[in-house]
């Protein structure tokens, strides 16, 4: 999400021709478009953080059930 927000600011204020962004090139828009898809699609992957980010929702789903089955039968 880190890399998305300023990617988007930057499209807003290029195409609105806003201060010092007016006479930036695309080519910067579009690098930081390849390096999130990049980013999104393979080192995400590669590193395992996408399925850490699952692991631990996943485990506190889990732990959230266990609490709540345990506390309903006292």
């Amino acid at each position: 999400m880190l890399l998305i927000i300023p990617l988007v600011l930057l499209l807003v204020l290029k195409l609105a021709n806003i201060w010092i962004f007016a006479g930036l090139s695309w080519w910067w828009i579009i690098g930081l478009a390849v390096f999130a898809f990049l980013w999104f699609e393979i080192f995400e992957r590669i590193l395992g953080l996408d399925k850490r980010k699952d692991d631990a929702y996943f485990e506190k789903m889990k732990q959230e059930r266990i609490k709540r089955t345990f506390s309903k039968k006292k």
